[in-house]
């Protein structure tokens, strides 16, 4: 009764809310939903949906549009509004990044999680984001060792990436892949925008068939044996895309 309640209170402030603003002439309406979506997209925690934007403007605006022309006016200053992790969100411009760093730490738009990576760890997380889903023996098959609980479990504090579906091998076990907190860590909007595989063994930044080798640091095993571990209860049931 309580919950019902709350719904019916939020409905009718919805009612009451304006959105479509057709009192004032059309360029003054622009004015007052660019303000509304930047002062929304500012005073959130997370990257702000489309379906959360589109609650604050009128049906007939592009909020694409709508966003070109908060960019546009920007231009000039150290922050710029940016499509991360499946929505849009203030983040400082990288040059001012060694400034907020001195400041406080991390650089902008991260959480200074992947900052504590070890080198095997970011080759880990790597392979988990061009494979996933993948399992933790898959990953050990992978580098030629044995990836450690203990690396994955790391991985996992950092919430850089979560248990996936089981896997359709003998045994079942439970599969990784990344996160929207990875996607936010490095600045990707979708996992579409990582960069290309083939493009970063062309620039020899990446090497498949070093990958495959495991010539790779060691620290990836820790003396345990194969068995799959048992994730806690986070199970990714929709894997980012």
């Amino acid at each position: 009764m309580a919950g019902e309640s709350a719904r019916r209170g939020r409905a009718d402030e919805d009612a009451l809310f304006d959105r479509e603003l057709d009192q004032l002439p059309p360029e003054a309406r622009w004015r007052e939903w660019m303000n509304r979506v930047e002062a929304v997209i500012f005073a959130a925690s997370e990257p702000v949906a489309r379906e959360t934007l589109a609650r604050i403007v009128g049906k007939s605006c592009s909020i694409d549009l709508l966003i070109d022309d908060i960019r546009e006016e920007l231009r000039g200053r150290p922050y710029d509004l940016v499509t991360v992790a499946g929505g849009w969100k203030h983040l400082t411009r990288p040059p001012y990044a060694d400034a907020i760093r001195s400041a406080f730490g991390t650089a902008a738009g991260g959480s200074g999680r992947a900052k504590d990576l070890t080198q095997s760890e970011v080759l880990v997380l790597m392979c988990i984001a061009y494979f996933q889903p993948i399992t933790r023996a898959e990953l050990s098959t992978f580098f030629g060792k044995e990836v450690s609980r203990d690396l994955i479990g790391h991985l996992r504090g950092a919430k850089l990436i979560a248990s996936g579906p089981r896997s359709p091998t003998p045994g079942a076990p439970y599969t990784y892949v990344t996160t929207k907190e990875f996607l936010l860590e490095f600045g990707l909007n979708t996992l579409r925008d990582l960069p290309d595989f083939e493009a970063l063994e062309d620039a020899g930044l990446l090497s498949k068939e070093k990958l495959l080798s495991g010539d790779i640091p060691v620290g990836l095993a820790s003396g345990e044996d194969n068995g799959e571990e048992q994730p806690e209860d986070d199970i990714v049931e929709d894997k980012l895309s």
